[in-house]
């Protein structure tokens, strides 16, 4: 089954759906361990290890494709991919949906900002007009050769115009074509209980620590009617945490003896990364040869 196939299938479920975004393909090879459906690619995480930089509009549309793609290349799981606000007019988010479709995004979502845009959960945004929201879904739409390549609408209205005007801009995406969509940062409780029951396609929630939205777990978020929540950053910040506090003890003593139980094995690490198997390729690509080291023994 083509995993754009699997992610419609997955959205569409009786169960939500959960979307860990990984910041590269390690981080996604881990997810995928872990059982996980799906796996997610954001600006937020992506600008973080790219370039150390926050979610404000720096990456391009090929750093973003690029990050997609390899991120689909390492896992077996559909890619649900960060479109931002398609990197500019309609005509830009025609190419942005075809660049991440070839690159192999299952779902794409793409926004309401302007730009440069920011993360969701940060101050002093601003949003297009929504004829212009509008006409950019319709574009995405369009440029989609596989029918079952959802597109996500992503309004971040609520902040600037408030909840009815962006249950208004979700309407007439879907009107335009969207299969699913997400009111970006609702700021609380009620705000989040009302929304699923707003419009008439699948609804997105978004957790993130520390950010403007209520946390909530799966299965609350469940028993409210919204059919995925993503996890844009948990494992970035996690990683920079222990980076920070591993850098500090080495810096200071000189060891990492004290986190080695909070690291993975060297054997381990290979299985991970997939020796194992690389092994076995070579010792087959070079059955013929007497040379132990280029049969990988």
């Amino acid at each position: 089954m083509k995993r754009t196939t699997r992610f419609k299938h997955y959205l569409l479920a009786k169960e939500i759906l959960m979307i860990p975004v990984a910041h590269d393909p390690l981080c996604a090879t881990i997810i995928q361990r872990a059982g996980f459906k799906v796996v997610g690619c954001g600006g937020y995480a992506n600008s973080a290890a790219l370039i150390a930089a926050p979610d404000v509009e720096l990456l391009t549309l090929t750093e973003m494709v690029d990050a997609v793609w390899r991120i689909a290349d390492a896992v077996d799981l559909p890619v649900f991919a960060d479109g931002d606000n398609g990197h500019g007019n309609t005509t830009n988010v025609y190419r942005t949906v075809k660049q991440f479709e070839k690159a192999g995004a299952a779902s794409i979502m793409l926004e309401d900002q302007v730009s440069p845009k920011r993360c969701g959960h940060m101050s002093s945004k601003h949003v297009v007009p929504m004829d212009e929201f509008v006409a950019k879904i319709r574009a995405a739409v369009d440029a989609r050769t596989d029918q079952d390549l959802t597109i996500l609408a992503r309004t971040d209205a609520i902040a600037v115009k408030g909840l009815a005007e962006a249950v208004d801009r979700a309407q007439r995406c879907v009107e335009a074509g969207a299969d699913w969509v997400f009111l970006e940062a609702p700021e609380s409780l009620e705000q989040i209980r009302q929304i699923p029951g707003l419009v008439s396609v699948p609804t997105l929630a978004n957790m993130i620590p520390g950010g403007k939205t209520p946390i909530l777990d799966a299965s609350e978020l469940q028993s409210i009617g919204f059919a995925a929540v993503v996890f844009p950053n948990v494992f970035t910040y996690a990683y920079a945490k222990l980076a920070a506090d591993i850098a500090t003890e080495l810096l200071r003593t000189g060891t990492t003896a004290p986190f080695h139980d909070r690291m993975i094995e060297f054997e381990e690490f290979n299985n991970l990364v997939g020796l194992p198997r690389i092994r076995e390729e070579e010792k087959r690509y070079y059955a013929h040869l007497e040379d132990p080291h280029l049969r990988g023994a």
